[in-house]
């Protein structure tokens, strides 16, 4: 049987909304939910923690809020986070910091819980190019997110998309494996049948830049969600980075946030 359960998106923890992802996973057992992110940007950051549910059951996904949650850098700073209710956990003096690695560390109901992530050096977001091209005579509008990557290779980003400031459930990566090194000329594979681009219309981009576990992770959920010509691919669960069979991931990112308007 399969189960379909919803967790908080991690990077929207910062904007104070919420952002569903749809996750399968065969077997009927319940599993822990952990996200968290550490930015460049000033703290507090979140980690959530919950329970899933099976896709017969109903109401919310239980929040877990008796778990001890510690972050520490490898510069010797640690810290343990301040319960703040419905299964989040928050910091109070830890300062996310580019090049450096993090670890989070999660006691809950018995077991324990590892994550590691690396937050990469900023690269500057320039702006949002908006491409035309006409399909059997209608217009569409392409995202193009104009950054020049730099030249050592291994470059991944991710984008959280806003239209008239709604926030879309789609999940938009990029990397520098056959453009390493130039400006960015690529669009965004933005879902059509979900997002339909007019004019006037806001777009707000969050460009994050992520490491390669991150990146594998919001990858997987765009191809289970792929509703383009084949379908999308459905794998048993997202290749999280946390540790003892844990759903969700732990991200150390920078932030630089773009908007235009369609002309």
């Amino acid at each position: 049987m399969r189960d379909v359960i919803s967790i908080l998106s991690a990077a929207l923890l910062f904007t104070s909304c919420e952002k569903v992802i749809e996750l399968d996973y065969k077997g009927n057992q319940s599993r822990v939910v952990i996200e968290g992110n550490i930015t460049n940007e000033p703290g507090p950051y979140f980690v959530k923690i919950s329970k899933s549910i099976g896709l017969s059951e109903s109401g919310t996904y239980p929040a877990i809020d008796n778990a001890v949650v510690v972050v520490r850098d490898d510069f010797g700073n640690s810290e343990t986070l301040t319960r703040q209710g419905s299964g989040v956990y928050a910091t109070n003096t830890l300062q996310g910091v580019e090049g450096r690695t993090y670890t989070l560390l999660v006691e809950a109901e018995g077991q324990s819980y590892t994550a590691q992530s690396t937050m990469p050096p900023h690269v500057p977001f320039d702006s949002i190019k908006v491409g035309e091209v006409t399909i059997g005579g209608d217009i569409e509008y392409q995202l193009i997110p104009v950054y020049k990557d730099p030249a050592v290779k291994g470059n991944n980003y991710r984008f959280v998309l806003s239209a008239n400031d709604k926030l879309e459930n789609q999940h938009l990566v990029q990397n520098d494996e056959l453009r390493n090194g130039l400006v960015n000329t690529i669009r965004l594979e933005v879902n059509d049948d979900d997002l339909k681009l007019k004019p006037g219309d806001l777009i707000t981009l969050t460009m994050q830049c992520v490491d390669a576990n991150v990146a594998m992770f919001y990858t997987t959920l765009a191809l289970m969600g792929d509703s383009g010509p084949g379908g999308g691919t459905t794998p048993s669960n997202p290749p999280g980075n946390i540790s003892n069979g844990s759903l969700g991931v732990f991200s150390a990112h920078t932030v630089e946030v773009k908007s235009v308007t369609i002309p």
